[in-house]
């Protein structure tokens, strides 16, 4: 399992074990473009020909801008068996990012893709890098895919990369500052990859579906690797119209998703099914089984044997409930610096609902005096780039990563928990410290919440800032306020004295990556909205439940 090997000539092997199965699925128009295993060979080795063709070096850097695509895949082998260095950048970023991404990166090169705002492109490529269009309507690139592919041969003698060679830059989408390259070798996409698909026991019998951004390392190593060393048949949606659609027609067996679109999900069934009649529903036997299959069906679950959350944290009540639709969530954690995946609660286990598990295997995970996770791995990115005195301040002497996630260790289950980020600590006007991330987690249990941020730094106690779901936007007022009421309560029941929130704040604006509250991962941007709302929590408010403008 742990033998070396790069995932291009896995690539090449599959193709020439099982040249005419199919790998990739990408849906266009409606119709389905398919890649074999061979056409999927063939086609990197012909782009591998034209990226050497166009003067580039070996070591030089190539990014990505783009949405997945069965391209995005075939672009990141091609790159590979070139013997350059992808550097993914989010299609969501903007143009200062893009920009600052390029730049940094010293890109030689850039393929460009779908995007919900092409014109952003045009503004951030510099037009002294070639420029490649992915086989879509995009416009303004000085090259294109097809006519690439047309024009070159294959590349007859592959980059025999060794396991410490550098393979990618992961720039961390971050939630302060510049991003950082995170440098990853062969070696550390190779373990992550492989030991992921033993953990989840991925197949060529499975069928995975791959939607989350590949610009980020959970789908890069948790979805495409996998598909990659396993030899699984991979799928991908065409836009966010068709998602729903796309997601049935691949029927996936794996499906990989973060807290966010886990919540989306359970909002969509409980706008057609109101949680206290989906619960009476599904406690009568027989009938709760049937109506659970139901929505598993109408999910596009039809087909799943394993799910996985991660990105961050979510809560253990809506573990629940999907647990009571048969939909077992397993709960991972992992970060750009370790590759992807690195501790989960897989196979799943219901008594760790509420835990990250515990490390996959060849993993070392410890704590250190002040509960911060440290770990040790062979899948371990090697530095930032071109920030070596930051690399220096992340490592100990023993080789040992310091996470900045604080967690405990629950001996009764043999299970790691996660209770929040060291920087996210907070200190209220009692001068006691406040750590928001358990208690969001408390308050995502009520399925009329769907985004959350606990704050209050100077404050004379927390105050939780929420965005209602889409089903509570069809309830009468004072019933969501009796909920939410009845949720503050109970959650503060269950805190110290100076934890307690004074109020729960329902705001007006979705948290978004395009209003830049959210992370290109779906994470709270929690510097800006506690600048956002910093002026509206230190209100008083004349009731428990509050909203902003009233």
């Amino acid at each position: 399992m742990n033998e070396f090997l790069t995932a291009h000539h896995a690539l090449v092997e599959w193709a020439e074990k099982t040249p005419g199965r199919v790998f990739l699925h990408q849906p266009v128009g409606g119709e389905m473009r398919t890649y074999s295993w061979q056409q999927s060979a063939d086609v990197s080795r012909r782009m591998a020909s034209a990226l050497l063709g166009l003067g580039l070096q070996r070591g030089d850097k190539v990014a990505i801008l783009a949405k997945n695509s069965a391209e995005w895949m075939l672009a990141d082998f091609a790159i590979s068996m070139a013997g350059l260095v992808s550097v993914p950048i989010y299609p969501t970023a903007g143009v200062d990012t893009i920009s600052y991404v390029l730049g940094h990166s010293e890109a030689s090169a850039v393929f460009v893709g779908k995007l919900d705002e092409p014109q952003v492109a045009s503004e951030a490529i510099p037009r002294s890098i070639p420029s490649i269009a992915f086989p879509y309507p995009i416009e303004g690139c000085q090259l294109e895919w097809q006519a690439l592919v047309d024009a070159n041969e294959p590349l007859a003698e592959l980059n025999d990369a060794q396991a410490d060679d550098v393979m990618t830059i992961l720039y961390t989408s971050g939630s302060t500052g510049r991003p950082k390259g995170v440098v990853l070798t062969y070696g550390a996409y190779c373990y992550a990859s492989r030991t992921t698909a033993a953990t989840t026991e991925v197949s060529r019998e499975d069928h995975l579906f791959s939607y989350l951004p590949l610009a980020h390392i959970t789908e890069r190593t948790c979805t495409a690797g996998p598909a990659i060393y396993a030899g699984t048949e991979c799928s991908f949606t065409e836009s966010l119209k068709t998602f729903q659609t796309d997601l049935k027609r691949a029927k996936p067996t794996i499906f990989i998703s973060v807290p966010r679109l886990w919540v989306k999900f359970q909002s969509g069934v409980h706008a057609r099914i109101p949680p206290r009649k989906l619960k009476i529903l599904l406690a009568i036997p027989i009938v709760g089984k049937i109506v659970a299959r139901k929505i598993r069906d109408g999910l596009g679950f039809g087909n799943c044997r394993s799910y996985g959350s991660g990105s961050a944290p979510i809560s253990p009540l809506t573990l629940r409930w999907y647990e009571k639709i048969g939909v077992n969530i397993g709960e991972g954690w992992g970060m750009s610096e370790t590759a992807g995946l690195a501790c989960g609660n897989t196979p799943f286990e219901a008594r760790r609902i509420g835990t990250i598990g515990v490390p996959i295997d060849g993993t070392e995970i410890k704590l250190s005096d002040a509960g911060e996770m440290l770990i040790r791995s062979p899948g371990l990115f090697t530095e930032y780039f071109k920030q070596p005195d930051l690399t220096r301040e992340v490592f100990d002497d023993d080789g040992f990563f310091h996470t900045g996630d604080k967690a405990e260790w629950d001996e009764s289950i043999s299970a790691f928990r996660i209770t929040g980020r060291v920087k996210d600590i907070f200190k209220s006007a009692k001068g006691k410290y406040v750590t928001p991330v358990p208690i969001e987690s408390k308050l995502s249990g009520n399925p009329l919440l769907e985004q959350i941020c606990v704050m209050g730094s100077g404050q004379p106690a927390p105050v939780a800032i929420v965005v209602l779901a889409e089903a509570a936007k069809h309830l009468p007022k004072e019933n969501v306020e009796s909920s939410l009421k009845a949720t503050l309560l109970d959650v503060n029941r269950h805190l110290e004295s100076h934890e307690r929130m004074s109020s729960i704040v329902i705001v007006n604006d979705e948290w978004t990556i395009e209003n830049g509250l959210l992370t290109p991962t779906l994470k709270v941007k929690r510097d800006v909205l506690e600048d956002k709302y910093g002026t509206l929590i230190s209100q008083q408010f004349p009731s428990q439940v509050a909203w902003e403008g009233q």
